[in-house]
C-alpha cells in the first residue's frame, strides 16, 4: 500500500489528485494542514509519496511550493491535472434562505468571486481547506453555514449540494506534481518514456544571460513550457528561475542541460517525468 501525503484531508482535490492518478491502487493518505507538512512526512520517511499543487490556470503559481520543492531535496516523477469543479454544500436540513455564511479555501473563493457577487448577504469566511471547510460545518453541526469545495465532500461528510459548476471559468485546472525520495524515482517513472523536466537555476547579473540559455533550448528542439522566476532572498536584484521543459529526444535534452550548465548557477533537476495527458 502506498502511503501518500497530501495538503487537506479526504474529500479535498489534493485527494481526488492522488486516487486518480493511482488509480486502482491502494493508497494510504496522510493529511496534512499545509504544505511544510506534506514535505516533513516525506523527509521522515522516504516511502511516502507527496502529491501538491504548484499552478492553477486561474490562480496561477504556488510560489512557495517552488521554494519547498526545491529545499527538499524530492524528485519529481508524476504531474496530474485536475479539471477543478466547486460546489456548494450545507447541512441537509438547511436551504438557500438559510445560509448566511460561505466558508473556503481563499483559492476556491477567488475561483468562485462571479457567484458569491451574486450573493452579497453571504458572509465570506476563509479557511486552511474546501474540504475542511464542510467538515467543519457538518461537524460542528454549524446552521446557516455553507462551504464551497468538491461534491465529491458531499456523502463523506453528510452534507447536501445546493448548487454544483458555481465556478467562474469552466476551463479551470490545477497542475499537481508527484514527489519522492530520489532513491525511490525508478519504481514511480519509466526512465524511457520521460518527456517533461522541471530545473531551476541563477543566472549571473549580466546583459543577455537568459536569452543565452533560451536559444541554446531552442537549438536543441526543447520546448519551454514554463519559466517561473522568483527573488533570491538576501541577493538584490538576483533570480531562480524555475524552468519546465519538453522533449522527444531524451539525449538532446541531456545535451542542452549540459550546455547551459556553464552558463548557469546552481543548476540543479527537480525531476524527469511523463508528460499528463488528458484522457478526455
Amino acid at each position: 500500500m502506498k502511503k501518500v501525503a497530501i495538503q487537506g484531508i479526504v474529500g479535498s482535490f489534493h485527494d481526488i489528485t492522488a486516487h486518480q492518478y493511482f488509480k486502482g491502487e491502494d493508497i494510504e493518505l496522510i493529511c496534512c494542514d499545509t504544505f511544510e507538512e506534506v514535505f516533513e512526512n516525506m523527509k521522515a520517511d522516504s516511502n511516502v509519496v507527496g502529491i501538491v499543487a504548484i499552478e492553477n490556470t486561474i490562480a496561477g503559481s504556488l510560489l512557495h511550493n517552488y521554494e519547498l520543492l526545491r529545499e527538499s531535496g524530492t524528485t519529481v516523477v508524476g504531474e496530474h491535472k485536475l479539471h477543478i469543479e466547486h460546489s456548494l454544500l450545507c447541512l441537509p436540513e438547511d436551504d438557500w434562505d438559510d445560509i448566511t455564511e460561505v466558508n473556503s479555501h481563499p483559492v476556491a473563493l477567488m475561483q468562485c468571486r462571479g457567484f458569491l457577487s451574486k450573493h452579497p448577504d453571504f458572509k465570506v469566511v476563509e479557511g486552511s481547506d474546501t474540504a475542511g471547510s464542510a467538515e467543519k460545518i457538518s461537524r460542528k453541526h454549524m446552521q446557516g453555514h455553507a462551504a464551497i469545495c468538491s461534491k465529491y465532500a458531499a456523502p463523506l461528510y453528510g452534507m447536501k449540494v445546493l448548487e454544483e459548476g458555481i465556478e467562474d471559468n469552466k476551463h479551470n485546472f490545477t497542475r499537481f506534481l508527484v514527489c519522492v525520495d530520489p532513491w525511490k524515482a525508478d519504481e514511480y517513472r519509466n526512465a524511457h518514456r520521460t518527456n517533461k523536466s522541471m530545473i531551476v537555476f541563477s543566472l549571473p547579473h549580466t546583459e543577455g544571460s537568459l536569452s543565452q540559455v533560451l536559444s541554446i533550448f531552442s537549438f536543441y528542439n526543447i520546448n519551454l513550457t514554463k519559466i517561473q522566476s522568483l527573488p533570491i532572498i538576501g541577493r538584490e536584484w538576483e533570480y531562480l528561475f524555475y524552468v519546465d521543459v519538453a522533449y522527444s529526444d531524451y539525449v538532446r535534452y541531456h545535451q542542452a542541460i549540459d550546455a547551459i550548465t556553464p552558463l548557469t548557477k546552481a543548476l540543479k533537476i527537480l525531476g524527469e517525468y511523463e508528460e499528463f495527458k488528458s484522457k478526455l
